[in-house]
Order: C-alpha cells, then sequence, then structure tokens
C-alpha cells in the first residue's frame, strides 16, 4: 500500500487583484496584523516593479487584511537577527527602497487603511499618494516604548504631519485616532468603515479620467521639487536604525513586548 502525503500550499504574503485599470495590493499575514517581514518587503517591491512597466494599470490601491492595515516590522524576525548589524541594515535600506518606489511610482497610489497602521504600517500610509481611513483606524509610531526609535517611519510621517506633530508621535509613541490623522494631514478622508470602497473609486474614477501622461510627469516633478533629499534621509535613518537594533536596550525592548511585560530599561 503506498502512502500519499498532502502538501500545502501556504497563502501568498500579498494578494495581487485588477479590477479594469486599478491595482489592488493587499497585505496578507492578518492573524499578525500584516508585518512588514523581510519576505513581505521583497513581495511589495516585486508587485510594485512590476506595476511600474504596466501602462495598463492607472491607479494602485494599497490595503491589508484581518483587524489591521499593518503594525510595522516583524519583531520576532528582528530579534532573530540582533546582533547582525548587516541584516537590519539590509532590512531597513529594503524597506526605505519601497517606501521610495512608491513617490516614484508612475501611477497614483491610495491606501486603504481599515484598522491600526503603526510604526512601519504608519510609514506606509504616509508613503502613498493619497490616503482614506476608516474612522475606527489608528496610526502611531511607538518603536520608543520598546527600545526603537521609529526613525524610518519618521521619514514619511514628518512630511506629512509637521515637526512638532511628528515629534509628539515619535516621544510618545501614543496612538492617534483617525479625525487626527485627518487633521494633521496624515490621510485625505475618514469615512465608515462601509463607505471606504466607495470613498476610494471617487478617487480612482477622477484618476481614470484623466490624462496618464499628465498624471506621470505631474507626480514625478511634485516629488522632486517637493524633496531632493528624501533619499538621504531614508539612507541616514536606516543607518541609525540598525544601530538602534545593537542597543541592549532594543533587545530587551521586544523581548519585552513578545513576552506581554514591562521592559527593565539599562539606561534609564
Amino acid at each position: 500500500m503506498s502512502s500519499q502525503t498532502t502538501s500545502i500550499t501556504p497563502e501568498p504574503l500579498l494578494l495581487s487583484a485588477r479590477d479594469g485599470a486599478i491595482a489592488t495590493l493587499t497585505l496578507n499575514r492578518p492573524e499578525r496584523f500584516n508585518p512588514l517581514s523581510s519576505a513581505m518587503i521583497a513581495a511589495l517591491q516585486a508587485s510594485l516593479d512590476s506595476i511600474a512597466q504596466d501602462p495598463s494599470v492607472r491607479a494602485v490601491v494599497l490595503g491589508g487584511l484581518g483587524r489591521g492595515f499593518c503594525a510595522g516590522h516583524d519583531l520576532k524576525e528582528m530579534r532573530a537577527h540582533a546582533n547582525d548589524k548587516v541584516w537590519q541594515r539590509r532590512l531597513f535600506d529594503d524597506c526605505s527602497r519601497v517606501m521610495m518606489t512608491l513617490t516614484r511610482l508612475p501611477q497614483p497610489v491610495i491606501a486603504r487603511v481599515h484598522g491600526i497602521a503603526t510604526a512601519a504600517g504608519c510609514q506606509l500610509v504616509s508613503m502613498c499618494d493619497l490616503a482614506v481611513a476608516a474612522d475606527i483606524a489608528t496610526f502611531a509610531t511607538p518603536g520608543v516604548n520598546i527600545g526603537v526609535f521609529c526613525s524610518t517611519p519618521a521619514v514619511g510621517v514628518a512630511r506629512n504631519v509637521g515637526r512638532k506633530r511628528a515629534m509628539e508621535m515619535l516621544l510618545t509613541g501614543e496612538l492617534i485616532d483617525a479625525r487626527t490623522a485627518l487633521a494633521w494631514g496624515l490621510v485625505n478622508r475618514v469615512v465608515a468603515p462601509g463607505e471606504l470602497d466607495a470613498t476610494l473609486k471617487e478617487f480612482t474614477d477622477i484618476i481614470l479620467a484623466r490624462s496618464r501622461a499628465v498624471i506621470r510627469l505631474g507626480k514625478e516633478t511634485f516629488y522632486q521639487q517637493l524633496d531632493p533629499n528624501l533619499q538621504p534621509a531614508y539612507d541616514l535613518a536606516s543607518e541609525t536604525m540598525a544601530c538602534n537594533m545593537l542597543l541592549e536596550d532594543a533587545a530587551e525592548g521586544i523581548d519585552a513586548f513578545l513576552a506581554k511585560r514591562s521592559a527593565d530599561w539599562r539606561d534609564r
């Protein structure tokens, strides 16, 4: 008698769908609030690179499954490489490349934020061209709470909300609600959860009614004139975060968070 084994194909990290000229990318690790692991970052980069070369795509919607949009980097993965600065720097460089790609993509990118967006997840929202949030969504850059200052998220967030508000988020690590995010400039619209897709369609319908060539040229010029120092800022922040991950307090903070206990800071 022969025995047979059934292989189970794992769910893809990133779901990709098309609705006419609209491409939708959906982070697909709902049980963990869609962390930006190295594999998720690679999947995002590959999809964005493909979309950039596809003129039939006129706009991109970026969302997530489950209760949250994106909770930031995968802390378990980062902790497993805690003393490897080369690995840490590569992770932050790869993530920063995705963030830069969002601004360099010929097509407008709209974040669909249905739930919590923290740390690099908040950064992801900040680097999209537009963002629509459910009124139950919350936002934070809480790295300071676990010994890892949100230096790379700060690059995008500070360019959305301004210096004082960005530092409030970075120094306190506290959540802000969707209405505050709207008032501060992190998102464009706040609507009831059931109205998210209709509001997104309002934006995409307008984009589809405009000239593809004009939007491509206008978006490219907008980011070039707005902040020519964006790439150097990400280079500096990536190096800073890689160094931060080597600190003893970073190890303690992440371990405490994963163990759901209070951190015992060495350098209080």
